[in-house]
């Protein structure tokens, strides 16, 4: 298989909005299909070939750009042999600026992105006729910008509350986090779940379980370790939740999925933390 990528931050207004594009171009892909694994970003996905065939998280389908909510089991996407396209990370508290709804109304499901706006339907066929990756992320800087100008910020408390939990990496307690922001646990969980879609626990697991696969994805390969340095009591642990949470155990994901990712130590970071 052939592969190239190209990644950047987003232009500086869209700061705690998103976190980077990342382009790709594949040929000769063997790799039927495809575990997109929950992680703390919503996915935006824009194919510049065939259409998305897309199965789980509630439905089934073939989109030509789509958004995926958090979710706590796999994505299923039947690959073609040829691809190329654009994705973009999304911090899910400002779905309610780019994309006017809430990130819990997106939990668990893929949407269109069409449904969201003209400009946004728009961006498959603008970036198709895009000479380079440049001149694409130049459009994408210039559409979410235009979103960006009236902003439709969260709580203070539950932004920081989920920044912190960030910064633990799902190690933080709720109770913790709780007397962080001044919230009780229960207002903590209940305006969580109403902006995220996930109670403070499910999105602690689901960064733990993110943290377990950069470590593998940038090289680790002792179980045992990953599952103690990503907050797991033990590796029979980790691999019960990495079934549940990627529908295998740890093994077969590496042997299907590792020799196809891009290299992650290649990619910028850009995350954002205040």
């Amino acid at each position: 298989m052939s592969h190239s990528w190209a990644a950047r931050p987003p232009h500086p207004v869209l700061r705690g909005l998103v976190t980077r594009y990342v382009g790709y171009a594949q040929e000769n892909v063997t790799l039927e299909v495809h575990r997109g694994l929950p992680s703390r970003h919503l996915t935006l996905v824009i194919s510049l070939e065939e259409p998305i065939r897309y199965a789980g998280l509630a439905g089934a389908g073939a989109l030509q750009s789509v958004v995926g909510g958090l979710h706590t089991e796999p994505a299923l996407i039947t690959q073609d042999r040829v691809q190329r396209g654009v994705q973009l990370e999304l911090d899910p508290l400002g779905a309610r600026t780019l994309l006017g709804v809430t990130a819990a109304e997106l939990t668990g499901r893929v949407t269109d992105l069409a449904d969201f706006g003209a400009d946004l339907a728009q961006l498959p066929d603008r970036l198709a006729s895009a000479a380079d990756w440049g001149a694409r992320f130049a459009i994408l800087d210039e559409v979410l910008a235009a979103r960006a100008v009236e902003r439709t910020d969260p709580p203070p408390e539950l932004n920081r509350a989920w920044h912190q939990l960030r910064r633990s990496g799902g190690l933080l307690r709720v109770g913790e986090l709780a007397d962080e922001v001044g919230w009780s646990r229960r207002h903590l969980g209940e305006r969580f779940r109403a902006e995220l879609g996930l109670a403070p626990k499910q999105a602690a697991r689901v960064l733990r379980f993110e943290r377990a696969v950069r470590l593998l994805r940038t090289g680790h390969r002792d179980l045992a370790g990953i599952a103690c340095a990503a907050g797991y009591y033990d590796q029979a642990h980790f691999s019960n939740e990495w079934r549940a949470l990627a529908g295998c155990s740890p093994r077969t994901w590496m042997a299907e999925e590792l020799p196809f990712l891009q290299d992650e130590t290649k990619l910028p970071a850009t995350e954002s933390v205040p």
